[in-house]
């Protein structure tokens, strides 16, 4: 989730197209947590993280970081940790330096015409074997989702091509461990270590808190983790515990239906809404317009530059003018005010239009019959 938002639209698109394996795999997911005689989740304690101790200082590859050391004295003082757990837990960490190449890898040069890249970004997620796969994850969790829509008022189209294209449907999680990202991200990338040091804090809280060791759960190179590919803020924030067994387990499938619908529902998601309206070109008026989910157009204003939209939409919207560099041209298409809801889980127009097209395609092929 955001991963574009946090590094780059280039990075995350490596990311999300690296999928593989079958909806029901949850590699990379907290175990279930052991339990005292109370039933006190004994997470950390199991893995020898939680018993009190001397201070002895963070050792291994943060020994000397000022900004680790800053982080366990933020987390002692604002969230009772104690701090030779923390000491051991950051001294087991490793530094990846593969991340920071990548994340400082440099960019390529921005194109001053055509080039078609929407087209190929759309070929890796609208797929016939991605609306196939995410039609038998729709049939498998078809009461979930309808209770998710009961909830949260988003239709399950719109969930499922999330999950879809953030881990094919479950099949690819990351195989980084969370921790390790996190840190790297933290303590060595310093134009974002602001952001990854609380995501890191956020995670660790979460690992306490959920009873699990913070070493176990598996992401991307960012942080991201589960089905939806929630950082641990959002985890904090949004992430449910869907199907009543008292966790929220992101790696789960129920709670990440539930998670996801809430987090868009948080946003501002309008039930029964449309998202988005394909419109016609309007040459080189349309061509100096601004563009991008953070526009905001009337109908008459888009009309009189030539802009009209191919489906009926109400005369009073406001709606955002999409430009897609398209094989062939560039395409138009209006944003209402869900799709800029979807900009708020990744911020890139082609990201949004990829999960609206293909939850488009996954309602047009779904069919209650179809088999599991």
């Amino acid at each position: 989730m955001q991963i574009s938002t946090l590094l780059s639209s280039a990075f995350a698109t490596a990311f999300l197209v690296a999928c593989s394996s079958s909806p029901e795999t949850r590699s990379g997911g907290p175990v279930e947590p052991a339990k005292t005689a109370a039933g006190a989740p004994l997470g950390w304690e199991r893995a020898g993280y939680s018993s009190s101790g001397t201070s002895s200082g963070i050792r291994g590859d943060y020994a000397g970081y000022a900004s680790a050391n800053r982080l366990v004295d933020r987390l002692v003082r604002e969230k009772g940790f104690d701090r030779a757990a923390l000491e051991r837990v950051l001294s087991r960490v490793e530094r990846q330096q593969w991340i920071i190449d990548f994340v400082n890898r440099p960019k390529g040069k921005k194109a001053t015409g055509p080039t078609g890249s929407w087209t190929r970004y759309r070929a890796k997620f609208v797929t016939q074997d991605n609306i196939a796969k995410g039609v038998r994850f729709w049939n498998r969790y078809d009461s979930v989702l309808r209770r998710a829509q009961a909830k949260y008022g988003v239709p399950p189209e719109y969930v499922v091509a999330i999950i879809g294209v953030e881990t094919h449907y479950g099949g690819y999680t990351g195989k980084h461990r969370v921790i390790d990202a996190l840190a790297t991200l933290a303590f060595d990338f310093p134009r974002r270590s602001e952001f990854f040091a609380g995501e890191l804090e956020a995670f660790l809280v979460m690992s306490r808190d959920e009873g699990f060791d913070p070493f176990q759960p598996r992401g991307s190179y960012a942080g991201a983790m589960g089905l939806g590919q929630f950082m641990p803020s959002s985890f904090h924030n949004w992430a449910v515990d869907f199907d009543g067994d008292g966790k929220r387990d992101l790696w789960d499938p129920v709670d990440a239906i539930g998670s996801v619908a809430n987090y868009f529902a948080s946003h501002g998601w309008r039930e029964g809404e449309p998202v988005a309206a394909r419109a016609s070109s309007g040459g080189a008026r349309a061509a100096a317009m601004k563009t991008g989910y953070d526009t905001s157009y009337s109908l008459d204003t888009l009309s009189r530059n030539g802009i009209v939209a191919s489906a009926a939409t109400r005369s009073g919207d406001k709606v955002s003018l999409i430009e897609l560099d398209a094989r062939g041209g560039y395409q138009y298409w209006l944003g209402h005010k869900n799709f800029y809801v979807i900009t708020r889980y990744n911020h890139s127009n082609y990201y949004a239009m990829a999960v609206h097209q293909l939850a488009q395609a996954l309602r047009a092929r779904k069919a209650p019959t179809d088999p599991l």
